[in-house]
């Protein structure tokens, strides 16, 4: 199938789903695409839920089974972030995540390989420090036909040259797009941490995921910027979850961070906002020592405080920006702030995630942190803007 057709099938996939579930689109001054509806109207409408699993009580993982797909599930995702550094100190972020989506439960029998109840989508990124440029990218396509899938034996997930291969404890990444590509090796440095409850995390009243992450995946590799090479080393961080369900019906989006500090400690905290103002009970976090050993952190024990904010000039959205943390019986005293502000993606939907930097009494660290479901603007032309109340 020619390229060309072929993006203009995906984009149109795009547009009918999102249609289909309700959603909306905001459009630019020649009348295309900036991105589609928020992610709360995503995750709590649509798909009947009915004839998937649920995740609802512990479960044995078993590896390298567990690394691979669950297709029994409406959902899942290989969430990879990392903060790399070349040889002459120019630091860079990047992002590379792919995303299973069922449409329906049922089995399919069918003689053509076109024919596919599974949707993926990938979102590649780079967050050139230096140059104070981010690039994002966004790819969907049907799981058919070999353009995308997921395996765990061998190790492989892809949407077409992007993908994820080779051991699920020393992955390679790859991506390209347009003039940005990398190139990367990952090795993990330590255990499996099962988040939450020995990997059942709790995100509402009958709402969990199977969540495990690998926290410190040592990384070497290249990024090519234009006509730029850049030999790189640094740490990676993979987020796993699978799940049937979405946000709460009270819930409207939530603020995640992955922190790796330089005496070998990571943190994951993890906060979902109510449509009240408030934060869920169900947010959570997890506390990594250095021998992987781990401890279980409810809202009570640690606080998250925005110090600063950002609008988007693209949006019109405004994001936190600069964050206090603070875990009193862990001695932790955090400063967060990105390396640049400006790390918002426009795709599917509109969130902002990019790298940042950590500082506190005697630690440092870098990290990445995830902002989605603030207001967004609504299906109206720029130039004619217009907040939701």
């Amino acid at each position: 199938m020619k390229k060309g057709f072929l993006k203009l099938f995906i984009g149109l996939i795009a547009v009918l789903t999102m249609l289909i579930i309700g959603g909306y689109i905001l459009l630019d001054t020649n009348g295309k695409p900036v991105y589609f509806a928020s992610i709360s109207d995503v995750l709590t409408q649509g798909i009947n839920d009915e004839d998937f699993l649920k995740a609802n009580s512990q479960r044995d993982f078993v590896f390298p089974y567990d690394a691979g797909p669950h297709f029994g599930f409406r959902s899942e995702w290989w969430y990879y972030t990392g903060n790399l550094e070349s040889q002459n100190g120019r630091l860079f972020g990047y992002q590379l995540t792919i995303f299973r989506q069922a449409l329906s439960a049922d089995k399919l029998e069918s003689s053509s390989t076109w024919r596919t109840n599974q949707v993926y989508m990938a979102h590649f990124a780079v967050t050139d420090i230096h140059a104070k440029r981010f690039y994002s990218f966004s790819r969907m396509t049907r799981g058919a036909s070999g353009l995308a899938g997921a395996q765990f034996k061998p190790y492989r997930i892809w949407v077409e040259d992007w993908k994820i291969d080779g051991s699920y404890n020393s992955p390679t990444l790859q991506a390209q797009e347009e003039e940005i590509s990398i190139q990367l090796n990952l090795e993990s440095l330590k255990d499996i941490v099962l988040q939450g409850d020995k990997g059942l995390s709790r995100k509402g009243e009958g709402n969990a995921s199977y969540y495990f992450s690998q926290t410190r995946l040592k990384t070497t590799g290249t990024i090519r910027i234009k006509n730029n090479t850049f030999q790189t080393t640094g740490f990676s961080w993979l987020d796993r979850e699978w799940s049937t369900g979405g946000l709460g019906k009270n819930d409207i989006g939530w603020d995640w961070f992955s922190l790796q500090l330089n005496d070998n400690r990571e943190l994951m905290l993890y906060v979902i906002r109510q449509k009240n103002g408030k934060i869920s009970s169900f947010s959570s976090g997890t506390l990594i020592n250095p021998d992987a050993d781990t401890k279980h952190l409810t809202p009570s024990q640690y606080n998250i405080i925005p110090l600063e904010f950002w609008e988007s000039s693209k949006t019109g959205i405004q994001y936190p920006i600069r964050w206090k943390i603070e875990i009193p019986e862990a001695n932790i005293l955090l400063e967060v702030k990105p390396y640049i502000k400006n790390q918002e993606h426009h795709h599917q939907f509109a969130y902002w995630e990019g790298a940042v930097q950590v500082i506190g009494p005697g630690i440092e660290g870098v990290g990445y942190v995830e902002l989605v479901g603030y207001k967004v603007l609504e299906n109206v032309r720029s130039g004619n803007r217009k907040r939701l109340k």
